[in-house]
């Protein structure tokens, strides 16, 4: 069987059919009743995905507009701290530096934050933290818990990127006490790429700088959220896609959502580990592993050019590679959105069949088939 261009990679995500048809409407005024009446949902929707009661605000612009919008908008303070383990904390630092005084703290890619290193960070003047939530370069899941604890421990401002994690795994924005958290909606939302929300609490505006750039200045987004408006022109049929998706977020009941990204990961991790291949990275625990994307060492007798070319010339599926330095070392399997047990099997099958023809491989779908059979 071929796919026509099933997307499973770490976002944009393949588009169910509902989204699809929900931007094929007529544009309406952006300023009008029935606008706002989609911006409403989508917001509270959006709160409940965040696990918040505090402001969220949607940007016409990718999840690197989000990030940018929170660092610069609240980036009143001497120094910020940036956690770095993978491409997108590297990310954050490179925004965070055109801003105030950073301080990186860099781990190896794939390797587990230390807490004390960053707790010596914020120890020696950091008033912010900054970290990824899902290091999807990396398929890590990083403790947010944890290192907003030890943010509060010096009064110290804290964002989140949960650009790859909100809506697909667990977030508790309050009771975790992250005060700025971003998503973007091409991701476990599982709607078009072009969207980026950030949640924002009372607290964070203490940090609030002039000093950010005009489109992105979340203080013109916070003015006009009791009207249920944007300051500018939004993107419409994206808000059309971004209510539906959130509708059918919303039907499936977000535990279940959770759940099916979880089970879903589990099935290509013990997938990869029963055909002898080696997950990329060897967490201690699997506790810190990804659920929305799981990254597999390329087995040696086979190139990312030959695995993944064939892959799509063939079957029509996309997987990713490496990024960095670590083109061409691993392979990379998303899980986000809309996907289904289906697409998962007839991704690993189609996957298992490039391996093995280059010895690369066992055969083995037995363990992902029975994860699978809780869905």
């Amino acid at each position: 069987m071929k796919f026509d261009g099933l997307l499973m990679i770490p976002g944009p995500v393949h588009l169910h059919e509902r989204i699809i048809r929900a931007m094929n409407r007529q544009m309406i005024g952006h300023r009008g009743k029935e606008f706002g009446e989609i911006m409403e949902y989508c917001v509270e929707r959006l709160k409940e995905l965040f696990g918040t009661r505090g402001d969220v605000y949607i940007i016409s612009g990718s999840g690197t507009a989000g990030l940018e919008a929170a660092i610069a908008s609240f980036s009143k303070v001497r120094r910020i701290t940036c956690v770095d383990n993978g491409k997108f904390g590297d990310r954050l630092g490179r925004i965070a530096s055109r801003y105030t005084e950073t301080d990186v703290v860099r781990f190896e890619w794939g390797q587990p934050v230390d807490l004390e290193v960053v707790e010596r960070s914020l120890a020696e003047g950091s008033e912010a933290l900054a970290f990824v939530h899902n290091e999807t370069s990396t398929a890590m899941l990083n403790p947010a818990k944890e290192l907003s604890r030890i943010a509060k421990k010096y009064n110290a401002l804290v964002i989140m990127d949960g650009i790859t994690s909100v809506g697909g795994d667990e977030v508790r924005m309050d009771e975790w006490g992250i005060d700025v958290a971003i998503v973007g909606s091409q991701k476990c939302i599982g709607a078009p790429p072009g969207l980026a929300a950030v949640a924002v609490n009372d607290r964070a505006w203490e940090f609030y700088s002039e000093r950010c750039p005009f489109y992105l200045d979340l203080a013109a987004y916070k003015k006009k959220l009791p009207d249920m408006q944007t300051p500018y022109t939004p993107a419409l049929p994206l808000f059309f896609a971004l209510e539906e998706a959130l509708r059918m977020i919303e039907e499936e009941g977000l535990e279940n959502r959770i759940r099916r990204h979880r089970l879903l990961s589990k099935a290509v991790r013990e997938w990869a580990i029963e055909a002898g291949l080696q997950l990329f990275p060897q967490p201690d625990e699997l506790s810190n592993y990804s659920n929305t994307v799981t990254a597999i060492r390329m087995p040696d007798g086979i190139t990312d050019k030959e695995l993944r070319g064939t892959l799509q010339r063939e079957y029509g599926i996309a997987i990713s590679g490496g990024q960095e330095h670590l083109k061409g070392k691993i392979f990379r399997i998303g899980n986000m959105g809309n996907v289904s047990k289906r697409h998962v099997i007839a991704t690993l099958a189609a996957v298992q069949d490039v391996l093995m023809r280059y010895n690369a491989c066992k055969p083995a779908l037995h363990a992902a088939i029975e994860i699978l059979k809780e869905l």
